[in-house]
């Protein structure tokens, strides 16, 4: 199940593809592939291609944190390897044909060996988390689909933009934290509730907890392998955007308190790992700061040209507006629920995990981490994204906010599973045709999801892998994905039924 979810997501994701001269992934992709192709940082020669761009001094650079641009450095070096060419074989004009599809594949590569990789990833570890707190592997399945393909987790995944892998990282992080501060693994606790064999057996194991965490955690190589993972994606989410160290903060705080039952020496062991870890993955960012300004005290943004907005606040960072807060959840232009509908359903459900004292703290984290991104989304002076389809800075929260799904569906009987799963549906078909058509959708359209979106849609205007690469008309590539995708789906959905063959006194609970 865990293969089939990875790969429906990574299918999906890889299959559609955003305009590879966006100022957002070009920027990245120019310095990836000096980087490459001459060993310096500069995008100098790239300048006049991009609007998104750092000066220091005569020199031009990316302005963003290097993390994608170091992910994508081996899609430029195998995309040249392939092709025997180099950003130098053609003039550098954004309407050259040849050095727009020299640029188009790097960043389908680059897509698809990092960004789509990530997402997948997150979303069967979001599935086996959900499963866990909910012993339902049918809840687990649904809050995952909800999250990586109901939600524009799906059209952001599919560029170089750093949100969609931010949010990822850090659901990868809490899982580790989560796996690894339990007892024994959750999910198989919560499927030996429904075994009376090993209830019995459990009854004459004594285990001590308290607050809803287990006292007796993992074993020992397990609680070492998690500590290093949580910290190597924390590391690496604050490689890729600054901004992470917000919404990073509570599940710091949170593991402070998770492992506050533990010795002290164990604790300090496991957080030196973590830490080990978490410098790690920094030394990338280093090195970067090192090539390109020769100090690590200097970051592309300081020297941001063009918008001046940066200049406000901390980098653009004021305080929250309640009537942004408005636009970016309910409003048509930038408005999150109308991309997904599900989510609407889902802060309900973080209630539901904060009443019950097992899932207390996990509920709190999905609650903190919600608001702090929406309300950093709200204080910042460019909170509308420029052209964007839905509120982009939002979407490392997205995650979070799908895992109230869980105890919704695993509590609600048929009317209301019903209307979890139309909300899913309808989300997915929305995301599809946002991944499709748009994820960057211009700012002067007030309603951007009936025009350029369902409009562009019903119009072919669909980027796909067939379209752009085998000259297919848009409904055979979108046909193609459909029969590669929908029987995956339906396998998935049924393996996950599987499970819910339990005594006959538990089955109303999980039918």
């Amino acid at each position: 199940m865990a293969l089939g979810l990875f790969a429906l997501v990574w299918l999906s994701i890889i299959w559609f593809g955003s305009w590879q001269f966006n100022p957002n992934n070009s920027t990245r992709l120019f310095a990836a592939i000096s980087l490459v192709e001459q060993h310096k940082a500069t995008i100098d020669e790239f300048k006049m291609l991009t609007i998104d761009k750092a000066e220091f001094g005569q020199h031009v650079y990316a302005d963003k944190a290097p993390g994608m641009t170091l992910m994508a450095m081996p899609a430029v070096a195998i995309g040249n390897v392939l092709t025997g060419t180099t950003s130098a074989t053609w003039p550098r004009r954004i309407n050259n044909q040849d050095f727009s599809g020299f640029m188009q594949l790097r960043l389908r590569l680059a897509v698809a060996m990092s960004t789509a990789v990530i997402t997948a990833l997150a979303a069967v570890l979001l599935f086996d988390l959900a499963t866990g707190i909910t012993g339902s592997p049918r809840a687990g399945l649904v809050t995952a689909l909800g999250y990586a393909l109901a939600t524009p987790v799906w059209g952001w995944s599919t560029t170089l933009f750093g949100h969609a892998p931010v949010g990822a990282l850090l659901l990868i992080a809490t899982w580790a934290i989560w796996r690894g501060t339990s007892g024994e693994r959750e999910p198989e606790r919560a499927a030996n509730r429904w075994n009376p064999a090993i209830r019995n057996q459990a009854r004459d194991h004594k285990e001590s907890e308290a607050g809803g965490v287990s006292v007796e955690t993992s074993p020992a190589s397990a609680r070492w392998r998690y500590a290093l993972i949580a910290g190597g994606a924390l590391g690496w989410a604050l490689v890729i955007e600054y901004p992470t160290v917000i919404s990073a903060t509570p599940i710091v705080i949170w593991v402070i308190w998770r492992t506050r039952h533990l010795a002290w020496p164990l604790r300090a062991r496991l957080f030196g790992l973590a830490a080990a870890a978490g410098i790690a993955a920094l030394l990338p960012l280093i090195c970067y700061n090192e090539i390109a300004f020769g100090t690590l005290f200097k970051v592309g943004y300081s020297g941001v040209v063009g918008f001046d907005g940066m200049n406000q606040g901390f980098f653009g960072l004021t305080y929250p507006k309640l009537a942004v807060l408005g636009e970016i959840t309910f409003g048509t232009a930038r408005g999150l629920f109308w991309l997904a509908p599900i989510l609407f359903l889902a802060p309900f459900g973080v209630a539901q995990l904060i009443r019950v004292p097992e899932t207390r703290d996990l509920g709190i984290l999905a609650a903190t981490i919600t608001v702090v991104v929406l309300l950093y989304n709200a204080s910042y002076v460019y909170w509308d994204g420029g052209f964007s389809t839905g509120p982009r800075h939002s979407i490392p929260m997205v995650g979070f906010l799908a895992l109230g799904i869980a105890p919704l569906w695993r509590d609600w009987r048929a009317t209301g599973r019903g209307w979890i799963a139309g909300l899913i549906a309808s989300g997915m078909f929305l995301n599809l045709m946002v991944a499709a058509v748009e994820i960057a959708a211009p700012s002067e359209f007030p309603f951007p999801l009936a025009n350029p979106i369902l409009k562009g849609f019903m119009h072919g205007e669909v980027h796909d892998l067939p379209g752009e690469y085998w000259g297919w008309r848009p409904e055979i590539g979108l046909l193609l994905w459909l029969v590669i995708a929908a029987p995956l789906l339906v396998w998935i959905v049924r393996q996950a039924g599987l499970p819910a063959r339990a005594p006959a006194d538990i089955q109303p609970v999980l039918a």
